[in-house]
């Protein structure tokens, strides 16, 4: 339970990682843009501080804001495919975190979801990470995760990026979102199953392979 004093954006001291338990009520209590969301804040994220692999995508859905479940859908079923992962697998938060762009369902406008908050990110994710000093793999999952992580060393497209995941190793591999929406990318892009999805599995499979650690899930 939080303090009395203490605040949804109040940060660790400089240089010191926050506990991941307390870090998390701070995010779960967050309504920094309660007042720009369609529904009350619901945060979505999976950390452990034993976690390898953070997987970064946009922002919920509205089947995952229901459920509370991250990737908990037609885009997440996809992805798990990608990676060549079972959902127990995908959700073993010892080794896999989960931690969206935008933590909280953005709402919907024509043609699909809003863009994720543009709060979230700068103020939870380096609190996070910092939290979680196991990392060693960040999956960039669509534009947004690879513009607030890669910044100008993106290229000029979704497409050059992905293509040029090697020039972004070993700390980060971007990807396109597995969204449904993204079908005729993908159809036009049929080097990504060829060329990329391969390497993934193999970096994601020895990242976890030397993973022994035990952890709970918060």
């Amino acid at each position: 339970m939080r303090s009395s004093n203490s605040s949804p954006t109040t940060p660790a001291e400089p240089g010191q990682p926050e506990d991941l338990g307390r870090l998390v009520e701070k995010v779960q209590a967050c309504t920094v843009c309660a007042a720009s969301l369609p529904h009350p804040p619901r945060p979505v994220l999976r950390v452990s501080p034993t976690a390898r692999l953070l997987i970064v995508g946009q922002a919920p859905g509205r089947r995952v804001h229901e459920s509370g479940i991250p990737w908990n859908d037609p885009s997440g079923d996809l992805l798990r495919q990608w990676l060549g992962m079972t959902r127990e697998q995908f959700y073993d938060t010892a080794r896999i975190a989960i931690v969206p762009t935008g933590l909280c369902y953005p709402g919907t406008v024509k043609g699909g979801d809003l863009p994720p908050r543009p709060e979230c990110a700068p103020l939870w994710h380096p609190q996070l990470i910092q939290a979680m000093p196991q990392i060693r793999l960040t999956l960039l999952i669509g534009a947004y995760a690879q513009a607030y992580y890669l910044g100008r060393r993106r290229g000029r497209t979704l497409a050059d990026t992905v293509h040029a995941w090697r020039d972004f190793s070993p700390d980060f591999f971007p990807l396109p979102h597995p969204s449904p929406r993204n079908r005729l990318w993908l159809k036009r892009n049929l080097w990504f199953e060829t060329d990329v999805l391969p390497a993934l599995r193999e970096r994601v499979g020895a990242l976890l392979s030397t993973s022994d650690n035990g952890g709970a899930a918060l």
